[in-house]
């Protein structure tokens, strides 16, 4: 297990749409403990495969807030919503891609998800709240979709001249 660099935005790899995982390998298995752990570091609550650089279907996540609470970790291999509620949901989300950047997102406040599990079986879940924000938000990491596509042209193209800053003051230091 070891920590993958995240990539930034602007970077192209961050729009491209990842490619459906075929079967869950050794080489998943690492991808997924990699991707744990560096999403726990960052500090994150999620982490999608094309954020470090992998064009593959997968996520991590664990919204669990309460630092009382034992880890709730998921990996998801080629997730998928089946079912979304009607009811909205606004949440001022953040990314581990656009550090320290945030906006108003709505989506719907409730989803049921299927996806493939490190064990190679289907699972099926509902999230809601915080999980249900979080699952939308690195599902769409997959698509090659971030969270300020969602918000005004101005107010992206805000925080993208900021990530373009910062990625040259970080090639400088």
């Amino acid at each position: 297990m070891s920590l993958r660099p995240i990539l930034i935005h602007p970077d192209p790899r961050l729009k491209k749409v990842a490619q459906p995982v075929a079967r869950i390998t050794p080489e998943i298995e690492t991808l997924a403990a990699d991707m744990l752990a560096t999403m726990y570091e960052a500090p994150g609550i999620g982490l999608a495969a094309p954020q470090i650089g992998v064009g593959l279907r997968v996520f991590t996540m664990d919204a669990n807030r309460d630092p009382e609470a034992p880890r709730a970790a998921l990996v998801l291999v080629n997730p998928e919503v089946t079912w979304a509620s009607d009811t909205p949901n606004t949440y001022e989300e953040g990314c581990l891609s656009i550090p320290d950047q945030y906006g108003e997102v709505t989506r719907p406040a409730q989803i049921r998800m299927r996806w493939l599990g490190l064990d190679g079986k289907t699972h099926e879940r509902e999230f809601d709240e915080l999980w249900a924000t979080c699952a939308q938000h690195e599902l769409d990491h997959l698509d090659g979709v971030l969270f300020i596509d969602h918000l005004s042209a101005i107010k992206r193209q805000m925080i993208t001249r900021k990530m373009v800053k910062l990625k040259r003051d970080l090639a400088r230091a």
